[in-house]
């Protein structure tokens, strides 16, 4: 288990969730990983909770909304470890409101912008002067989601900034990409955690089984196991990507289900 020895990685957003299980699963493959988020109690049980199984981790607070708090991030992380090798912007306020175009105010357009868009150029940002230092390079890798795949009745702000996520993937690796910079983006779909196990409804759970090609919805390890490759030198010849994780929930047409449901193949 060490596909990612000597490797430092930044993950934010990985005080809960999909971070957390990237955070893990990049420890148990050799990386000194960086725990990154506002919630130091829950930060710290994570770095915690990786060190006793025998992992490498530190936990280092950060506000994805604050300019400077991101590059300090990093500052810190190559006074500390002299590099930086892999950035997981999985950071995103997934309790901000939004709605239909009519419904959102733009207080709530700039925040939700700000929160899954905005912080995540800026990291990208700061982590390309210190991957440009190593001979190695470095790679990045994007949280996106299936939401910027299509339009949808709600989640107006949500899924435009995703969308933004997904261009930004495409231009950073294109500018960098001869500097040994990768730069990746993965759209997981629907993925239930034990922080939101209980506020997922059984009927939505049941929606997206419905439409996958597979028999489930995901977990934060099936999204962890693919940051594992992008994050390793085996991902060397890939870059520029947006890669869905959702069990096959966007590669079929829309009307399957009905069909499935009529026991019919077509009309």
């Amino acid at each position: 288990m060490d596909r990612l020895k000597g490797k430092v990685a930044v993950v934010t957003g990985s005080t809960s969730g999909i971070g957390v299980g990237i955070a893990k699963l990049f420890a148990a493959e050799g990386a000194q990983v960086i725990i990154c988020g506002r919630r130091e109690e829950k930060g710290l049980a994570v770095a915690s909770e990786i060190q006793k199984a025998g992992g490498k981790a530190s936990y280092h607070s950060i506000d994805m909304t604050s300019p400077n708090s991101i590059a300090q991030l990093f500052t810190d992380t190559d006074k500390q470890y002299g590099r930086i090798d892999v950035l997981v912007n999985n950071a995103a306020n997934v309790g901000l409101k939004d709605g239909r175009v009519d419904e959102i105010t733009l207080e709530m357009w700039d925040a939700i912008f700000q929160s899954d868009l905005r912080g995540t150029f800026y990291a990208t940002k700061c982590a390309i002067p210190f991957m440009q230092k190593n001979e190695t390079g470095g790679s990045i890798i994007n949280i996106g989601s299936v939401a910027s795949c299509g339009g949808d009745l709600g989640n107006t702000a949500y899924g435009c900034a995703k969308a933004g996520v997904d261009m930004l993937t495409q231009y950073t690796a294109l500018q960098y990409g001869k500097a040994k910079i990768r730069c990746n983006c993965i759209r997981p779909g629907l993925i239930v955690t034990p922080e939101n196990e209980d506020r997922v409804p059984q009927i939505v759970k049941d929606v997206f089984t419905s439409h996958n090609m597979v028999d489930r919805y995901g977990c934060p390890e099936d999204i962890a196991h693919l940051c594992v490759y992008l994050a390793s030198d085996e991902s060397g010849y890939v870059t520029g990507q947006v890669v869905n994780a959702d069990g096959g929930l966007c590669a079929h047409s829309p009307t399957v289900v009905q069909f499935r449901q009529m026991h019919s193949r077509s009309w």
